[in-house]
This record gives C-alpha cells, sequence and structure tokens, in this order.
C-alpha cells in the first residue's frame, strides 16, 4: 500500500527512518557533517532534485544556466538536493531560488554548502537545511555542473527520485528501491514506541517496557 508523504509528515521522523534503515542493513544514509535548519519547520520530506556544483574561479559566460533549469524542472513535493562538496564559497541558495522552486511545488532544499537571504526565504516557510551561510553571490564562485544524476554529501548518495527526510537531527535519503519496505518498518516502530511511551507513563519501568515489547 502506497503511503502518502502527508502521512509521512504527520507521523514519522528522521531517527525513526535511521532505524528502519539500519533493519534492511543499510547503515550509511545520513550525512554525519552537520547540514542544520536555517528555516522552516517540522519534518522535510519530498523526493530528490538533484543539483552538482564545483567551484569556479573565471568570469562564467553563462550564469545561473543548469541552476535556473534545475528549478524550473521542479515537481510538487521535489527536495532540491545542491551537492557543493561543502563549499563554503558563496551562498548559493537564495531568496529568488526560493521563490521560483516554491511556485513549482519544490518543499524544501538541502545544500552540503552555504545559503543567504536567509530571512527573506524564512518568511515564505520554505524549509531549508545547509552547512552555513555566506553573503556572497555564486556568480564566479559556483555553479551547477549536472542536475538529475546521483550525487554524494557525505559519501552518502542522493539519487533523483529518492525519498528524502530532513529535521532537526539531521538529514537521511532512502533508495527507491528498499523504500516500501523501510516505510513499513518505521510506521511500525513508531506505533510500537507509542505503546511504550504509554506503558512508562502507566507505570512500567523502563526495563519492564523494553521485555515486553523490546523498543528502544
Amino acid at each position: 500500500m502506497l503511503i502518502s508523504l502527508e502521512k509521512m509528515r504527520e507521523e514519522l521522523y528522521c531517527a525513526v527512518v535511521c532505524d528502519a534503515l539500519d533493519q534492511v542493513g543499510l547503515h550509511h544514509q545520513s550525512p554525519r557533517l552537520p547540514l542544520t535548519r536555517q528555516t522552516g519547520n517540522g519534518l522535510l520530506v519530498g523526493r530528490c532534485k538533484t543539483t552538482l556544483w564545483a567551484d569556479m574561479f573565471h568570469a562564467d559566460p553563462n550564469p545561473y544556466a543548469l541552476e535556473l533549469q534545475a528549478v524550473d524542472a521542479c515537481d510538487p513535493d521535489d527536495v532540491l538536493i545542491a551537492a557543493a562538496g561543502g563549499s563554503m564559497r558563496s551562498g548559493i541558495w537564495g531568496e529568488l531560488l526560493t521563490t521560483a522552486a516554491k511556485n513549482r511545488g519544490c518543499v524544501g532544499a538541502i545544500v552540503d554548502g552555504a545559503v543567504r537571504d536567509v530571512d527573506k526565504i524564512a518568511a515564505t516557510g520554505f524549509s531549508v537545511f545547509a552547512k552555513d551561510r555566506c553573503l556572497y553571490d555564486s556568480l564566479n564562485r559556483q555553479r551547477v555542473i549536472d542536475l538529475d544524476v546521483p550525487v554524494e554529501i557525505d559519501s552518502v548518495v542522493f539519487s533523483p527520485g529518492d525519498l528524502v527526510f530532513a529535521d532537526s537531527d539531521g538529514v537521511v535519503v532512502v533508495p527507491k528501491g528498499v523504500e516500501q519496505e523501510v516505510l513499513r518498518l518505521a510506521f511500525a516502530k513508531v506505533h510500537g514506541e507509542n505503546r511504550v511511551r504509554d506503558a512508562i507513563r502507566g507505570g512500567m519501568s523502563a526495563v519492564g517496557a523494553f521485555e515486553k515489547f523490546g523498543i528502544l
């Protein structure tokens, strides 16, 4: 049975998705480097729309070309993935890209690098996770060199169409091939955790709850 993104947003969170990935043998689906929430709130969930970025040190003969193409090609519930190798050379995501992406139905951006215009982005309600912030424009500093290809952030592969989650704990990506099994396990653990929580609140010891439910 297909599970809606809305139901995922209501009930899941990144840690429980990581636990489900562990159960299917995928132990490195979350970048360990800090990608922290810059704007937005709650759980960000969507499909990866990938871009690969590179630093540059010369005048760009065709500035912004591929990043604008990527944004214009976003579908509803996409999450723009900007794999920039952690570069802090410029703020590669800002207000205007946010406005264009949001108009296409994109729900957030995950940036392995820096962003800017944070206050203006925050006012739109758009969710952005990034390494940090930088005032400099990307012009002649960084550019998109490919899009809609598998990219890596901290050796974690993000492929186009993969399911990606982000919250205050971090970012985790679920490959399409294991998506249904991971979601089944994640929802099962959420429901199990609810029973454990209720039991402990009702007076059961932590040891007793673990012995009964096998969930921590």
